[in-house]
């Protein structure tokens, strides 16, 4: 018998996994890969709490983890949650901490957002908060 015939006549349960995220005090410490039902008998009895996180979610927004494409799938708190983001459990949402103190969170995407926006002429530019102005990166 091949492996082909041997294995179609097995039935198993698929397991789907998902994204957690370990928040303590506001921040996201570690981002694991679990079943849910791992969550019924895991003990964990350091501060902070589990939140589930999509990586199919960026910008409040579903995207195909297949094609990169957005579709119509529901978006999970706004952005994939990392190491360091921030979890807002007023919006229900992970977001990057304020790269600058001019900048401000769009309450949609929960995306940070610089005053002016960036230039749109193809070269490569840095923000400079002292000016609040996107200055043109130039190779020597």
């Amino acid at each position: 018998m091949d492996l082909v015939s041997l294995l179609s006549g097995i039935h198993y349960k698929e397991v789907i996994m998902a994204h957690y995220a370990k928040v303590v005090n506001g921040i996201v410490e570690k981002v694991i890969v679990a079943d849910a039902s791992f969550f019924d008998s895991f003990v964990d009895d350091t501060p902070g709490q589990w939140i589930q996180t999509s990586y199919n979610t960026r910008g409040g927004k579903h995207y195909d983890p297949d094609t990169g494409n957005e579709d119509s799938g529901t978006p999970l708190r706004k952005n994939f949650a990392g190491p360091g983001m921030v979890y807002d459990s007023a919006k229900d949402a992970f977001y990057v901490p304020q790269p600058y103190a001019s900048w401000t969170l769009n309450a949609t995407t929960c995306i940070w957002e610089a005053p002016v926006t960036y230039p749109s002429d193809g070269k490569n530019y840095r923000w400079d908060e002292s000016s609040t102005s996107w200055v043109e990166i130039t190779q020597p």
